[in-house]
Order: structure tokens, then C-alpha cells, then sequence
């Protein structure tokens, strides 16, 4: 991994969980963070660029992992990891925010040494 490594974050449209992992990370020191969706309908849909910046891949859904490495078997795909959590909630949602932040940190923490 580069010394500040890169982070995807990724779901359905782009419009509520990943979002509001990126907007709770974005300013985090310990590496730099993006999000993408897998939807025609996403406001930033997800890009063989995306995935060749990434470091590391969270999705909020076992069905995304397995979207990502149909669609992209042909790239060498970084670690996708799976946070499962899901589509309850609204953007920045209280409970949204507390679970993302203690589910990729925990991950950070055991996986990654972080």
C-alpha cells in the first residue's frame, strides 16, 4: 500500500451510505477517501479509474463485492472488503454515521494496522 493509502467506498446509487462515508472520512489524515455507486442512476458511478486508485474497497453489501469482480475481472482488483449495512438509512443518518465510523475504523484497526 502507498503511505497514505486510498479508499473506495462503494454501494448501490451513491446517494446515501457511500456518501456519508466519504463526507465522515474526508478529512481523515490517515488516507484519502472516494465513493462510487454501481447504478446507472448513481451521482458518481463507479469507474475502472476508481478502482485502479484504490488501495482498498468497501462496499455495504456481499452482492456489491461480487457486481464489482463481474463487471471488473479483467483489472487486477484491490481487497474488497464488505461492511455490511444495509439501505435504511438517510444521508448523514445519526446511526449511519456512528456504524460506518466504527465498522471501517474497526477494519482499519485489525486488517490494516491503522
Amino acid at each position: 500500500m502507498t503511505e497514505r493509502p486510498n479508499i473506495l467506498v462503494v454501494c448501490g446509487r451513491n446517494k446515501k451510505r457511500s456518501r456519508t462515508a466519504e463526507h465522515i472520512f474526508k478529512n481523515d489524515p490517515r488516507f484519502n477517501i472516494r465513493s462510487a455507486g454501481l447504478s446507472q442512476k448513481s451521482n458518481t458511478k463507479i469507474s475502472e479509474n476508481d478502482l485502479n486508485w484504490a488501495d482498498l474497497v468497501f462496499v455495504m453489501e456481499t452482492g456489491q463485492r461480487a457486481k464489482i469482480w463481474g463487471l471488473y475481472r479483467h483489472l487486477e482488483l484491490p481487497k474488497i472488503e464488505i461492511l455490511n449495512i444495509a439501505d435504511d438509512y438517510k444521508f448523514m443518518d445519526e446511526e449511519l454515521v456512528e456504524i460506518l465510523t466504527d465498522r471501517i475504523n474497526d477494519t482499519l484497526k485489525t486488517a490494516y494496522k491503522f
